[in-house]
C-alpha cells in the first residue's frame, strides 16, 4: 500500500516582521516634513494582533496607512492579512482606524478550499479541516503539488501558506 503524504495549508502573520515594520513606519513619519506638527501616533498590540492608527484628518491617516503598507511589503508581510477596520473619531477632532492582524484561516475559507478540492475531482485526494488550517493528503506527490498549484491561482481573503509537509 502506498504511503500517504500530507502537507498543511495555514495563513498568517509573522509578528516579529510586523513589529520591524511598525518600528521602521514609526520613524519614518516622525522624520516626514508633511506630518510636522501634526498628530500621527502608531501603536501595534502584539497579544491582540492589533495596530492603531491615530492622526489630525483622514488625509494624514491616510499617508500614515500608506507608509505602513510600504514597510510590510518591505518585510514580505503580506497586506491580505491586514483588515482595516472603519474610521471612527478620536480625542480633539481626531479620527482613529484598527487593522487587525489575521492569523490562520477562517472556516469558510477552509470550506472554500475542501469544496474547491471535491469540484476538481482529483483522484484519491483527501482534504481536512483542523481548525484554522486546512490538510491535505494524497498517496501521489504529484497530486499534492497540483493542489499547491491550484490553490495559489485562487484568491481569498488572505494569502494561504503551504507547511509541514509529511512524506
Amino acid at each position: 500500500m502506498a504511503q500517504t503524504q500530507s502537507f498543511d495549508v495555514t495563513s498568517g502573520v509573522d509578528l516579529q516582521e510586523v513589529d520591524n515594520a511598525v518600528n521602521q513606519a514609526k520613524k519614518e513619519i516622525l522624520q516626514r516634513y508633511d506630518f510636522k506638527g501634526q498628530k500621527a501616533e502608531l501603536e501595534y498590540d502584539r497579544k491582540e494582533g492589533t495596530l492603531t492608527l491615530t492622526a489630525s484628518d483622514e488625509y494624514y491617516l491616510n499617508a500614515m496607512w500608506q507608509v505602513i503598507r510600504e514597510r510590510m511589503v518591505s518585510r514580505k508581510v503580506s497586506i491580505k492579512n491586514l483588515d482595516r477596520g472603519k474610521l471612527e473619531p478620536a480625542t480633539g477632532g481626531a479620527v482613529r482606524q484598527v487593522v487587525k492582524l489575521k492569523q490562520g484561516i477562517s472556516q469558510e475559507t477552509c470550506r472554500a478550499i475542501v469544496k474547491l478540492l471535491k469540484d476538481q475531482k482529483l483522484k484519491k485526494v483527501q482534504a481536512a479541516i483542523q481548525g484554522d488550517s486546512v490538510r491535505i493528503s494524497s498517496p501521489s506527490r504529484d497530486e499534492l503539488q497540483d493542489v499547491m498549484a491550484l490553490l495559489k491561482q485562487q484568491d481569498y481573503d488572505v494569502e494561504l501558506q503551504f507547511g509541514n509537509y509529511r512524506g
